[in-house]
């Protein structure tokens, strides 16, 4: 697939965190109906809490400086490859992956899925977080084991989720179902939940984003035309 920007999945993630946190969601419906309340809409300040970022590529890097820099967050990360130089530079600590979930009140998830990082948060990795801990995931829905998160969600243990990917989203995703029924169990459980927002994978989709792929595209189709390899810039990301 084409590169496209990693700023637009990195601000995308911040935008859904502060939805989580802050429930810009639910004052938006409120008020739509009229209702000016602010019953059940405290929020908690991201200033001073501590994030960990899961996977540090380009997006997870971004993530980290816009909620260093820009929102005076304490930023923990773990990934297999660190990249010290850029995480000293945007202000990032680095240790373990069971030391970044037991300290963090924030999780965002901005790694691959491997065989090695399928189901990386299931119920052993959930314990050891905070109580009340917000995840957020706009990378792979297979990372988080779905009935664990569930479990979490029921005990209070996660205190809000954001999701712009889902396990079994291939069937939901990018598709109107709402004439139908949704059959998937753990997704309409999920979208139960007072404190869960799910996004339909639209991180990427942004202007600069979209001509970032329609630009590559071009580029590979006139590589391809003249006997070149393709793939460049998808591969470099």
């Amino acid at each position: 697939m084409p590169s496209y920007s990693p700023h637009a999945v990195a601000e995308f993630t911040v935008g859904l965190l502060l939805t989580v946190v802050r429930k810009y969601h639910k004052a938006f419906n409120r008020t739509r109906e009229g209702n000016f309340s602010l019953s059940g809409l405290v929020g908690f300040n991201l200033h001073g809490k501590t994030v960990a970022l899961i996977g540090t590529g380009q997006i997870g890097m971004l993530t980290g400086k816009i909620l260093s820099q820009g929102f005076g967050c304490r930023v923990l990360a773990y990934d297999p490859r660190p990249d010290a130089a850029a995480a000293a530079l945007y202000g990032i600590t680095y240790a373990s992956l069971d030391e970044v979930l037991r300290q963090a009140d924030i999780i965002t998830l901005h790694c691959p899925l491997t065989p090695q990082s399928r189901h990386m948060l299931d119920a052993r990795t959930l314990a050891l977080m905070k109580r009340g801990v917000v995840i957020i995931n706009t990378s792979r829905g297979a990372l988080m084991d779905t009935s664990a998160v569930i479990a979490a969600l029921k005990t209070d243990h996660i205190g809000a989720l954001g999701l712009d990917v889902y396990e079994g989203e291939r069937e939901y995703f990018f598709r109107d179902r709402s004439r139908g029924v949704i059959e998937d169990d753990e997704l309409s459980r999920l979208m139960s939940f007072y404190n869960v927002v799910i996004c339909g994978h639209q991180a990427f989709l942004s202007t600069e984003a979209l001509e970032a792929i329609a630009e590559a595209s071009v580029a590979d189709l006139r590589a391809l035309e003249r006997g070149e390899e393709v793939g460049r810039m998808a591969r470099a990301t």
